[in-house]
């Protein structure tokens, strides 16, 4: 069973240990842009209920990289605020090249800091 943490300051390092290998974060990284991607789309196009489409697609690669590469449960069934925030963190800290540094600030081996 997963770990309750009381702080965001204590989640982050779990989450980025739960995300260790690369593909994992490789397959998160594109269904956060898609999802950013689809709520665009929809909002300008007033295709409102393509809006349902946001979280499913942001949603479907991560499952799919937890179920198939990491082989652990997804962080979003115990912290769902706190892993959504985290999601587009680590797309952030990967976009402005402090990824390696927080995941080593995390305990995540040289393997998994590509």
């Amino acid at each position: 069973m997963s770990e309750r943490y009381q702080t965001y300051r204590d989640f982050w390092p779990h989450y980025l240990r739960e995300h260790a290998r690369p593909e994992t974060r490789v397959l998160h990284y594109a269904g956060s842009v898609l999802a950013i991607g689809l709520l665009l789309l929809a909002l300008a196009t007033r295709t409102w209920w393509a809006l349902i489409l946001v979280p499913v697609s942001g949603y479907f690669f991560a499952w799919i990289s937890h179920a198939f590469i990491e082989r652990n449960k997804p962080a979003t069934f115990t912290h769902p605020l706190w892993s959504l925030i985290s999601d587009y963190r680590m797309l952030w800290v990967r976009i402005t090249g402090s990824l390696d540094d927080e995941l080593a600030r995390a305990g995540v081996s040289g393997e998994g800091r590509a």
